[in-house]
C-alpha cells in the first residue's frame, strides 16, 4: 500500500480501527500440549495385578500333570486343497512330543480331505471310532442326548480343532456324541488303520504309542494331576493310605520381554524452543505413551506370553450361533471360579449390546475411574482395541481371574531399574553425537503369566458384522 493510501474494509468502506491480523502479531498465543490419537484407555495395563520379579524371570511351579496334550492344528491351503503341517500332528494327544519328521510327514500325506454340507452328520453316536477328524475350516456341533431324549448341543468346535483322537489309542473306542456340521466344513481324516500301518514300519512310532497308552493308567484327578490318595468316611482301624504331592520337574519360566526405542532431539531445539513447554519433556511423554500401547498389544498378542496364545485348548469355546450371545458369555464365565474381568474389542462390545437388546436385557454398569463400564453377571467388560479382528470380521473375548493369591493371571515387571521414571520403565541418557543430537534410550520390561490353566479363557470366532 502506498503512502497516503486509505485502508478500506472488504465492503469498500474506510477502516476505522486496528485489524485483527495486525493485532495478532502483538498477542500471546495459548497452546495445547501435543495431542496423540494412538492413546487408548489401556484397561489391561490398569487392571492387571503386577508382580515384581528378580533376575528377569518368573517360574510357575505346578503339580505334576499327566495330560497328554491338547492343542490347535494348523493347515496350509493351496487353491481348494488343504494339507496339515506334519509337525502340527504332534498336537494330537497320541502324538504329543513325537518328533520324527519323516514319520509325521508320512501320516500327514495319508490324511484325506472331505467337505461336509451344513447339517450333515460327520460321525454318529455309538458307532466305533475308526478315524481322527482334523477340522480345517467350519464349525462342528457335538450333539448328545438330553435327559428327555431330545438333542442337546454339548459343545462347538471350530477351525484347528480335532475330534475322534481316542481311535489312535483305543481300538474299542466308540463315539460318545454325534458330530454334526453346523456350517460348511472342510475336514482332513486320518484313519487308525493308516496309523497302524505306519507304526508297523516305524519302531519309534510304535514305542511312542505304547508309552502313551500307559499314561491313562496313572491315578489322576479330573485336571490330569497326580491324585492325592485319601481316605474318608471310614471307621475302625483301616490302613490309611500314604501319599505325597508331586511337582512338575520342568516348570515353565517366563522371562521379561522388552520394548525399546531411541529418542533423538536436536540440542538447538532443546536449548532454544523450551518455552512455554519443555520440548524434551513432551517428546518423552509421547514416546512413553506409544511404548505403553505396544506393551499392551504384546500382552494380548505375543506368541510366547500373550493372553490369546497362552489360553489352554479346553478353555477356548466357540459361540453357538457365531454372535456373542448372553448364553455364550455364561458359558465363558462358567469355565472358571471368580472371573474378575472380561476384555473385548469395542466392536465386540457393540455386538454384545445388540444381542442383549434383542432379548430385552439391559446390562448393569459400574463406575471405573469415572467411566461407566458395562458388566455381565457383575463382571466388568473392558474395551481393548488390541484384540485383533480377522478379515472375516471375527474376534475374541477374553475372560480372566487375576491375582497371584487367586492363582490367576498376573503381569510381570522388575522395579528399581536404573533411570526409572515408572516401575519397570526407564529413560536413559545416551549422550550427544557429532551432529549435536541428544539421544535417550526408552525401555520397558514386562510379561504376563497364567498361574493355572483355568485362570484364562477365550470365546473365539465371535462374529461382529451380523445385523438382524
Amino acid at each position: 500500500m502506498s503512502v497516503g493510501e486509505e485502508v478500506r474494509t472488504e465492503q469498500g468502506k474506510p477502516q476505522q480501527s486496528l485489524g485483527t491480523a495486525a493485532a495478532r502479531n502483538l498477542a500471546t498465543t495459548t497452546k495445547s500440549v501435543p495431542q496423540m490419537q494412538e492413546i487408548s484407555s489401556r484397561w489391561l495395563l490398569r487392571t492387571l495385578p503386577w508382580v515384581d520379579v528378580q533376575g528377569g524371570t518368573y517360574r510357575v511351579n505346578r503339580r505334576l500333570t499327566y495330560a497328554v496334550g491338547d492343542g490347535r492344528i494348523t493347515f496350509v491351503k493351496t487353491g481348494d486343497q488343504v494339507e496339515v503341517i506334519p509337525a502340527e500332528l504332534g498336537e494330537l494327544p497320541a502324538l504329543r512330543s513325537y518328533e520324527d519328521e519323516e514319520v509325521l510327514t508320512e501320516l500327514a500325506r495319508r490324511c484325506r480331505q472331505r467337505d461336509f454340507a451344513p447339517g450333515e452328520v460327520i460321525a454318529d453316536f455309538g458307532n466305533q471310532t475308526d478315524d481322527v477328524y482334523l477340522l480345517a475350516h467350519g464349525r462342528v456341533e457335538k450333539v448328545g442326548t438330553g435327559p428327555y431324549g431330545d438333542d442337546a448341543v454339548l459343545g462347538v468346535l471350530a477351525d484347528g480343532a480335532y475330534f475322534g483322537d481316542q481311535a489312535l489309542l483305543d481300538p474299542d473306542a466308540i463315539w460318545e456324541y454325534t458330530a454334526r456340521a453346523d456350517t460348511a466344513c472342510t475336514v482332513l481324516i486320518l484313519s487308525r488303520q493308516d496309523v497302524e500301518q505306519v507304526a508297523e514300519r516305524s519302531d519309534t512310532l510304535r514305542a511312542h504309542l505304547e508309552q502313551v497308552r500307559s499314561i491313562p493308567d496313572q491315578r489322576t484327578n479330573k485336571y490330569g494331576e497326580k491324585e492325592v490318595e485319601l481316605a474318608a468316611g471310614h471307621s475302625g482301624e483301616p490302613d490309611i493310605p500314604h501319599t505325597f504331592v508331586d511337582y512338575e520337574a520342568r516348570p515353565r519360566e517366563y522371562e521379561l520381554s522388552i520394548a525399546q526405542t531411541v529418542l533423538r532431539i536436536h540440542s538447538r531445539v532443546a536449548d532454544l524452543y523450551n518455552q512455554p513447554m519443555n520440548q524434551t519433556e513432551q517428546q518423552l511423554r509421547l514416546t512413553v505413551e506409544a511404548l505403553k500401547e505396544r506393551q499392551e498389544h504384546e500382552l494380548v498378542n505375543n506368541p510366547e506370553f500373550g493372553l490369546l496364545s497362552n489360553c489352554e485348548y479346553d478353555q477356548r469355546i466357540q459361540p453357538h450361533d457365531g454372535v456373542p450371545s448372553p448364553d455364550d458369555l455364561d458359558e465363558l464365565l462358567s469355565r472358571r471360579r471368580g472371573t474378575k474381568l472380561l476384555l473385548a474389542h469395542p466392536r465386540a462390545i457393540a455386538a454384545i449390546g445388540r444381542e442383549l437388546n434383542k432379548r430385552g436385557l439391559v446390562p448393569e454398569t459400574v463406575d471405573m475411574a469415572g467411566n461407566r463400564i458395562p458388566t455381565w453377571r457383575g463382571v466388568p467388560i473392558y474395551p481393548c482395541n488390541k484384540i485383533p479382528i480377522s478379515e472375516a470380521r471375527t474376534t475374541s473375548i477374553i475372560a480372566m481371574r487375576t491375582g497371584e493369591s487367586e492363582q490367576g493371571v498376573i503381569g510381570l515387571r522388575q522395579s528399581g531399574i536404573p533411570d526409572e521414571i515408572e516401575p519397570s520403565l526407564s529413560v536413559r541418557f545416551m549422550g550427544i553425537n557429532e551432529q549435536a543430537i541428544i539421544k535417550y534410550l526408552v525401555t520397558a520390561y514386562y510379561s504376563a503369566a497364567v498361574l493355572v490353566p483355568d485362570a484364562l479363557g477365550v470365546l473365539e470366532n465371535v462374529e461382529i458384522g451380523r445385523w438382524r
